[in-house]
């Protein structure tokens, strides 16, 4: 019998939900990415939380012309970015709001996680279904806010590994696509442009175990730019930096922890430039569909049903 539950995130870059049948599908998925005015790397959290309660009436109508929602069961939200001690952005506040008068007025469950147990859940999903939930796996979260390697227990338990020592990958990428004058967020953009380049490119990556640094990398990108390189070929390069980033790590990671699957998540992940270097080095990595990849509240919903006792019971 299917239950359905729903799922709400309001990062720093889109507004998501997401409705889950526990019979194992995905129903609907809607996102929103944030405005940003063009040259801003992002917005103050006063505007994101702003634009997150203003487009979730609005979404949640046209989430309603999908799927009946008097049929959700439990809601689940994103209420902070990890879940560490500390970790809280004020952008969540809005997700938070919103879920926890859907559930008081339809008195059905109401469960809490956070943005990153979000992708992860997502990403495992993605991967191999239920399969993953019951194990122990390492899970790239690169994007924006984060360059994580992480060692992820049944997405209950997230222990970081390894992390960048200064700049995020997301940060690199989006900084080099706006210079080049795309709008925030720039990862779409800079993929397409690197897409064009045929010129075949050997990055250099700063990895020292499971640590990296990749201010080094905005650095590269800049004086390439000013050389005169094209910017297909910068793009590419950058993204290749970060794929040969990702492929040092694992390899230090799975010295460490042998025989552990490695799954990857995360806006910047869902680039077929870093896909293809890092599986062409490491086949077994798996990578997920950008829907599952990037911002969504997919994994929230799918994290909603196993706490509320509807899914993997």
């Amino acid at each position: 019998m299917s239950r359905y539950t729903l799922g709400v995130d309001t990062s720093n870059y889109a507004t998501s939900l997401a409705v889950f049948d526990t019979a194992g599908e995905v129903v609907c998925a809607k996102k929103r990415f944030l405005p940003v005015k063009a040259g801003q790397l992002g917005l103050r959290q006063s505007d994101a939380l702003f634009h997150h309660t203003a487009a979730l009436p609005e979404m949640l109508q046209e989430l309603a012309q999908e799927f009946d929602l008097t049929k959700i069961d439990a809601v689940g939200v994103s209420q902070k970015p990890r879940p560490v001690e500390g970790s809280y952005m004020p952008c969540f506040l809005a997700g938070v709001s919103a879920a926890t008068a859907f559930a008081a007025a339809r008195d059905i469950p109401l469960i809490y996680t956070t943005h990153q147990q979000g992708h992860a859940a997502a990403a495992l999903y993605a991967a191999k279904g239920e399969a993953l939930f019951s194990q122990k796996v390492l899970l790239f979260h690169i994007s924006g806010g984060t360059t994580d390697l992480l060692l992820c227990d049944q997405v209950r338990t997230i222990t970081t590994l390894g992390t960048s020592t200064d700049l995020y990958a997301g940060q690199a990428v989006d900084r080099v696509g706006v210079r080049l004058g795309f709008g925030f967020p720039a990862g779409a953009e800079v993929s397409r442009l690197a897409a064009q380049c045929t010129e075949e490119i050997r990055p250099k990556s700063s990895v020292k175990g499971l640590q990296c640094s990749l201010s080094g990398l905005e650095n590269q990108c800049n004086a390439l730019l000013a050389a005169g390189k094209a910017p297909e070929y910068v793009c590419k390069y950058c993204l290749l930096c970060v794929a040969d980033t990702v492929a040092r790590m694992t390899k230090a990671a799975q010295k460490e922890y042998p025989g552990l699957p490695v799954v990857c998540a995360g806006g910047v992940m869902s680039s077929d430039i870093i896909r293809t270097w890092v599986q062409q080095r490491l086949p077994q990595v798996y990578f997920v569909p950008g829907q599952y990849s990037s911002d969504n509240a997919i994994g929230v919903s799918i994290l909603a049903a196993r706490e509320a006792g509807l899914w993997l019971m």
